[in-house]
């Protein structure tokens, strides 16, 4: 095929685009959903008013093995040239932590339910704008008679600085006012009650996914959500904020394997041989007076990579301020976990050090150049709202993530903490 028109070769600028009928299909499609939207109007710039400059930005669709499916081109807003107090107010929307994420697939797999995806099409066109913006017309489709006008925009345009906020704004209203409730802790997260049954729905921006015991209660939902948005059914989840899902009658797995393929090519890493643990243990380093330089970029874009915060250094105190993040991570999951009908009164925290424990318990002249903020923890065990217990290092699972082991304890803390290698 033509490399020029071939439908999966991404354009580096617009003129290329613009001979590609791929890609014309592509950016009359969006444009298409902007008319349905009723997005904005053409008309002369209002006194005084500044119109935002408009561009295309073209991307592949891929789908769980990185196969190209589609072409997308979405025409966005220059955001960058939009003045606070003029063009938007304000612009926080909230965002599902990953966390959250775990904690939705966790209770479905405790309740034994199926999770559903479906996808909103360009669900930021959907959000209604307060602010008066104007913007200019796309490249490549200015109007023939009307060559200087610009759109003035009814609801939001990607880019924008507002229209995460203005979407959110509007779907939140949407389903609150079809007896939805929002989470108490994290409000993306909506249900709804009908007897014993609850229905779930967790929002990633225009990513939505949905399940329940009651099967008619998804259908109802995906009914409700057709008649209101144009939307992309997706069936069952499978892919999701770069987790790989698989559902079955044994439970919901999760991997990240497309991603950590992606990172093997990215570092010309995916031909070594591979390892039985991550890493060596007893391996001594020595600094290389004579050798060459390492290329620190390249090493710090490997571990960032990583996305693993973790405490290095062993010291009681270090302990102690690894043990109240932990009790600030129980404590959101406890409060979190009551939307999904779960009450917990005393959580229970392991620690592998004698000392943390002693200092969550006991005030010391020794600790008081600790950060306030770190006795966080010793604040909610006077309370009762955690229980410190001490635990020994041979079932202290943190080292799995933090400490260079022997292979055979390396498999048995992979085993404690579920992780298990089934077919996919």
């Amino acid at each position: 095929m033509d490399q020029r028109t071939s439908p999966f070769l991404k354009p580096k600028k617009v003129y290329n685009a613009l001979v590609d009928p791929f890609w014309v299909e592509a950016m009359q499609d969006e444009l298409t959903q902007f008319d349905r939207n009723q997005v904005w109007t053409l008309v002369p710039l209002a006194n005084g008013k500044i119109a935002i400059g408009t561009k295309w930005v073209f991307r592949n669709k891929k789908d769980e093995q990185g196969v190209v499916v589609r072409n997308k081109a979405r025409l966005v807003a220059q955001g960058y040239y939009q003045e606070e107090g003029i063009d938007y107010e304000q612009t926080f929307a909230p965002v599902a932590r990953l966390e959250a994420i775990r904690i939705f697939l966790a209770f479905a797999a405790h309740r034994g339910f199926k999770v559903f995806q479906m996808d909103v099409k360009s669900a930021f066109l959907n959000g209604k704008l307060k602010e008066e913006v104007y913007v200019k017309q796309p490249p490549g489709f200015e109007s023939a008679k009307y060559p200087n006008r610009v759109y003035f925009l009814d609801k939001a345009l990607y880019g924008l600085k507002q229209a995460p906020r203005a979407w959110y704004e509007s779907l939140s209203t949407f389903l609150t006012s079809n007896s939805f409730h929002r989470g108490t802790t994290y409000i993306t997260l909506s249900y709804k009650k009908h007897d014993d049954d609850i229905l779930l729905v967790q929002i990633y921006v225009d990513d939505i996914i949905f399940g329940s015991i009651d099967v008619s209660m998804c259908k109802d939902f995906e009914s409700l959500m057709e008649r209101e948005f144009e939307m992309s059914m997706m069936g069952e989840l499978t892919i999701f904020l770069g987790l790989q899902v698989k559902q079955s009658s044994e439970g919901i797995f999760i991997n990240q394997f497309k991603y950590v393929n992606d990172l093997l090519k990215k570092f010309q890493l995916h031909d070594v041989s591979p390892m039985r643990t991550p890493m060596a243990p007893n391996l001594k380093l020595h600094k290389d007076l004579s050798g060459q330089a390492v290329e620190c970029k390249l090493y710090r874009g490997m571990i960032g990579s990583l996305q693993q915060n973790c405490v290095s250094t062993s010291t009681a105190e270090a302990e102690y301020v690894a043990a109240t993040n932990c009790c600030s991570q129980a404590l959101w999951m406890q409060t979190q976990l009551r939307d999904y009908g779960y009450s917990l009164d005393k959580i229970p925290i392991l620690c592998d050090s004698k000392s943390a424990i002693s200092i969550s318990a006991n005030s010391h002249s020794k600790t008081k150049h600790i950060d306030i903020r770190y006795h966080f923890l010793k604040h909610h065990v006077e309370e009762g709202n955690v229980e410190m217990f001490f635990v020994t290092s041979e079932y202290q699972l943190a080292d799995l993530f933090t400490k260079a082991l022997d292979e055979k304890t390396f498999n048995f803390l992979v085993e404690q903490i579920g992780m298990s290698y089934p077919d996919y």
